[in-house]
């Protein structure tokens, strides 16, 4: 059941976000809704932030010879259904009732294939260097908005892509705060709706 008198269709696009619909995405499986949100880190090259490489990796469009690196994952088709930058932009790839394809092989509580029933959040970051504040605000805003519409996604069903795939990855990574954004998510007014902000300084 969604939010009172919002349809599925509103729910599908976060408006704070801007929009660059990837082709990386399909059906969720009939009748499933989300019911996780994952936290992932991606950083392109590794470990430099900034410009539009993870834009055109989510398009299929990233160029192999910009950087050695890119040569490696020319052929892989992945998105994620946002993408929040280390200034706290946020843009939205997949619309939330499709499956973005940012799990991989992946299990959550003995259920695999988390793509199935999880949204996807990356953040630009990496394992060696501390988030910015306006990534957990506007993390913390998006989670707020996604739990007052998909009633399915509960108050501890949030991980990271390294809680459902151990030993397989890292992200978000040591540098994540889980005890920030829990903290944000704790002072946020519950009947906020849309845009959501933080009742707490950061």
């Amino acid at each position: 059941m969604s939010a009172v008198g919002e349809d599925s269709g509103a729910r599908d696009w976060w408006p704070a976000a801007e929009c660059s619909e990837s082709p990386n995405q399909d059906a969720r499986p009939v009748g499933m809704q989300p019911e996780l949100i994952v936290v992932h880190a991606i950083s392109l090259p590794p470990g430099e932030f900034g410009g539009s490489h993870v834009e055109a990796l989510f398009h299929n469009r990233l160029d192999p010879d910009a950087h050695p690196f890119f040569a490696g994952i020319r052929d892989l088709r992945v998105s994620a259904h946002v993408f929040i930058d280390r200034e706290g932009r946020a843009t939205q790839f997949v619309p939330f009732s499709r499956r973005a394809w940012h799990a991989g092989v992946s299990a959550w509580r003995g259920r695999e294939r988390c793509n199935d029933f999880s949204i996807g959040i990356e953040l630009e970051g990496d394992d060696h260097t501390p988030f910015a504040a306006e990534q957990y605000t506007r993390l913390a805003a998006l989670t707020h908005w996604l739990r007052q519409r998909f009633p399915a996604i509960a108050a501890d069903a949030l991980a990271g892509h390294s809680d459902i795939a151990p030993g397989r990855k890292t992200d978000p990574g040591p540098c994540f705060d889980w005890d920030r954004l829990h903290a944000l998510l704790g002072n946020l007014e519950p009947s906020t709706p849309g845009e959501s902000t933080p009742g707490a300084s950061t």
